[in-house]
């Protein structure tokens, strides 16, 4: 299963913490150049150093999703160092809610759609145009949720609205760019190993505590069992898989 990126140009957005850069060495570790992108400097510096520690090559650039001209600038980036844009992971995204929808500011909403639903529309015109002029195509991993398509839950309307935008989004694009050579899929994590899926004041061991009661598994994904996900979906070995939305989630969407 090693090295199933040898000579590939993966970009990740979101890659300064988290999900983003899980996914961002797990690339690396199989091979990948990986272009790290994101609007933290400093994060996107400490993935880029834990890359190349992996013995890996890595770009990082600032960018915010939510600007098509910065989506477009990233990709050329990608493509003017490396050669190429065989891989592509929307992961960029933000959380506002924890209040009824009625109470939610407007502004929050706006932070939601703008990022979560139009960024992944800006990557993915950016990203579908270079990779259908390839003769290779390409593969592009949409990040959605299990709040969205899969499961709602109160204080989250407005994020649940975004993500499931996303599953709609990438199933409709799957269709219309495979005849491109550019395959698309998303996947949808549950309670994951990260400071999102933590409730306001609480600890790690709260969380797994919560967990034991909520998730069938009994605890929260691991970041790297999401990023092997996602590194399937962006294979080879997923070479018939289109337009799916692959949940993660321990079994509590089941």
């Amino acid at each position: 299963m090693a090295h199933r990126f040898s000579g590939r140009t993966a970009l990740v957005t979101g890659a300064g913490s988290g999900i983003g850069r899980e996914v961002a060495l797990a690339f690396a570790r199989e091979g990948s150049q990986v272009v790290v992108a994101g609007r933290r400097r400093e994060a996107l510096a400490e993935t880029v150093a834990l890359i190349e520690r992996e013995g890996a090559k890595a770009l990082a650039v600032i960018a915010d999703v939510s600007r098509a001209e910065e989506l477009r600038e990233l990709v050329a980036a990608a493509v003017d160092r490396f050669g190429s844009l065989d891989v592509a992971v929307n992961n960029a995204g933000v959380f506002r809610g924890g209040v009824p929808l009625a109470d939610l500011p407007e502004e929050d909403w706006h932070a939601q759609l703008d990022t979560n639903v139009t960024g992944v529309f800006h990557a993915l015109r950016a990203e579908v145009r270079q990779m259908r002029s390839q003769p290779g195509g390409g593969a592009i991993v949409n990040i959605a949720s299990t709040f969205g398509a899969h499961k709602r839950a109160p204080g989250a309307a407005a994020y649940a609205a975004s993500k499931a935008a996303v599953s709609a989004l990438t199933r409709g694009a799957a269709l219309d760019h495979i005849a491109d050579g550019v395959r698309i899929n998303a996947v949808s994590p549950g309670a994951t190993a990260t400071s999102m899926s933590l409730r306001a004041g609480e600890t790690e061991a709260g969380r797994a505590e919560r967990m034991r009661g909520e998730v069938p598994l009994g605890r929260v994904s691991a970041v790297a069992e999401v990023a092997a996900a996602v590194l399937y979906l962006a294979s080879d070995d997923a070479a018939s898989v289109v337009g799916t939305d692959l949940v993660v989630d321990g079994g509590q969407t089941a």
